[in-house]
């Protein structure tokens, strides 16, 4: 073998493997990845075609997802991914919230987004189960209450029966919760029965239940458990494709754009 047909193929088997650690990390569309690379999306597009015969990975629509367990990316990356459709996800979310009102916030990077259009807010309570965002409005006029429980070592979340205890003595208005996942009828997808049951019930005793998702989440992909939650519920998103809305809205699901 050449050289240079050599070397072409090494440059390729280092594509490849750049494409997977992306796709691990949540980056998934087909053009981010192309830019990434630097190569065409044409180009992409077969090398995903070249690891879902390899089993590396799964298709999806506009991109793919890496096979195997699912693993849940790590807080302090999932801050620097999707960051634009996430601070049009917390602001329209924010819009939600009224004066004297008491609000569940989960923990995770797009609830982040929802709390910076929080911060001035007087006489509203948040009450959280994410570390960082009890620290991001610690400073402010919101007054604020964590839930106790064990944290989880990726997304900085409470969990567990302290957690639950503290959940059932609160009635909120609204329960904003973020996910690695959602589904119309499944509900949001996490990787633990722990996270899932957690968001469960912070739904159950809500008035208004609100899901933050960009347009990845709304994938399945390898989510290992569920949360279902209680019928009328809200999706705040950055998707605008109706193909992928309408099974939404199909199941009762309120669809608020969130496209900046």
């Amino acid at each position: 073998m050449s050289e240079t047909r050599t070397g072409r193929y090494r440059g390729r088997d280092q594509r490849l493997r750049e494409i997977v650690r992306l796709l691990r990390s949540g980056e998934n569309r087909v053009e981010d990845l192309a830019l990434a690379v630097k190569v065409s999306e044409s180009t992409v597009r077969r090398d995903l075609a070249s690891l879902e015969a390899d089993g590396e990975i799964s298709r999806t629509y506009g991109g793919a997802l890496p096979s195997g367990p699912f693993h849940e990316t790590a807080l302090g990356e999932r801050m620097n991914i999707e960051v634009a459709a996430k601070t049009s996800i917390g602001a329209a979310a924010a819009s939600y919230v009224e004066d004297g009102a008491t609000i569940f916030v989960d923990a995770g990077s797009t609830c982040a987004q929802l709390v910076e259009h929080l911060r001035d807010r007087r006489d509203v309570t948040v009450l959280t189960r994410g570390l960082e965002i009890a620290v991001m409005l610690a400073d402010s006029p919101v007054e604020v209450v964590v839930v106790g429980g064990a944290v989880s070592p990726s997304s900085h979340g409470l969990t567990g029966a302290i957690t639950q205890l503290v959940l059932e003595r609160f009635s909120v208005d609204i329960a904003f919760l973020g996910c690695d996942a959602v589904h119309p009828s499944r509900g949001v997808g996490e990787p633990t029965i722990e996270e899932a049951a957690t968001k469960e019930l912070a739904a159950r005793d809500a008035r208004r239940t609100v899901v933050l998702a960009h347009a990845d989440k709304l994938d399945p992909g390898a989510v290992p458990t569920w949360a279902h939650l209680p019928p009328g519920w809200t999706l705040v998103t950055d998707e605008t494709t109706e193909e992928r809305l309408h099974p939404f809205r199909q199941h009762g699901v309120t669809v608020v754009s969130a496209t900046g």
